[in-house]
């Protein structure tokens, strides 16, 4: 066996994968949205077997209460203030230096998906909201591309695999993303750390299974699970894409790709926060953002993000330099768009 290889011995010996497998799956190209619960269990298990290229998009940093289940984090990458994909890069580097890492601290939308998406074989899907989902969605049937969904909240989740214009999408299973107050967030539920292990580990095994090429064996599903029942349960959807005369995979409509549906502020879920992201990308330049926000509270600075916590309040705005914010303190959106505006500006 090449040497390059021995690191990959037990998997090879995994009689579907291989060998000849396995320099498929070096060869492969892989974009991952979001670097929190479900993804960076998908980051650490797929940098450990040998995926060849892994971009990794992520609009969040590292906050105390991700560590109880975002398996790539520490205390000091909490301290630091580290950007997710920062901080998860550096551990992977650490764990397979053969796999190529393209950490991108941006959020992601309709304007920039198409891009971060170019030149991959496989879409996965580490969010945590349905907007994006709904976009990663719209962008798969526009490239070709196909794409793992996953979902999870308290001991339950479900996840499904989608072969663009083949098999049903997204909006084959729902239309539109539920109503605020409809469905239950982490907020509410919480969230186990076992729930999401096992979901992000099927969407590897489906991963897998395209990047060494083993698409047929991957059976048009939706699998749902709960842990703390112990239930398994699988949704046939071989005729769904039919039956749900589907605006997106039946009659290529591109809502959220095309920007028509979408919003601009973000709850973020368990955080008491809200991400505000300007209509026009921007480029600040944080030092100086620094020096006009010193006299109004305290700032902490790194090359990634800047810090600003207003004086005498629990408020606290996290600026990245392509002008995003999330504000904490909140989870009035309307409240998080006026901090906004008043320090960092319309």
């Amino acid at each position: 066996m090449n040497d390059d290889l021995k690191r990959y011995s037990r998997q090879i010996l995994f009689a579907p994968i291989g060998e000849a497998g396995q320099e498929r799956l070096r060869a492969s190209r892989v974009l991952l949205c979001g670097c929190g619960a479900l993804g960076t269990v998908i980051a650490e298990t797929l940098t450990r077997a040998g995926v060849g290229h892994l971009r990794i998009v992520d609009r969040d940093f590292v906050d105390l209460s991700n560590l109880q289940r975002q398996v790539l984090f520490d205390e000091l990458d909490v301290e630091e203030r580290l950007p997710k994909v920062i901080a998860a890069s550096q551990k992977l580097k650490a764990i397979n230096h053969q796999v190529t890492l393209e950490p991108i601290v941006a959020d992601i939308d309709h304007t920039n998906i198409l891009e971060f998406a170019r030149g991959v074989d496989l879409i996965l899907d580490g969010t945590d909201n349905f907007e994006i989902r709904f976009l990663i969605n719209d962008a798969s049937l526009e490239t070709g591309i196909p794409w793992i969904y996953a979902g999870c909240l308290g001991s339950h989740g479900q996840f499904m695999t989608i072969f663009p214009n083949q098999s049903a999408c997204l909006r084959c299973l729902m239309d539109q993303v539920p109503d605020p107050g409809t469905t239950q967030t982490c907020d509410t539920a919480g969230i186990l750390g076992p729930t999401v292990s096992i979901l992000a580990s099927f969407q590897c095994v489906e991963a897998l299974k395209i990047l060494t090429g083993h698409a047929d064996e991957i059976e048009p599903m939706l699998t749902i699970i709960d842990i703390w029942q112990t239930t398994f349960r699988r949704m046939s959807l071989a005729d769904l894409r039919d039956r749900a005369d589907c605006p997106a995979c039946q009659h290529g409509e591109r809502l959220w790709l095309s920007g028509r549906a979408g919003s601009q502020t973000t709850v973020l879920c368990g955080r008491n926060a809200v991400q505000v992201s300007p209509s026009e990308r921007k480029t600040l330049d944080l030092d100086q953002l620094a020096e006009r926000l010193a006299t109004a509270g305290e700032i902490q600075a790194n090359p990634f993000l800047l810090r600003f916590r207003l004086t005498n309040s629990e408020t606290e705005l996290t600026i990245f330099r392509d002008g995003r914010a999330i504000v904490q303190g909140t989870d009035d959106a309307a409240v998080a768009k006026g901090l906004y505006a008043r320090y960092v500006g319309n």
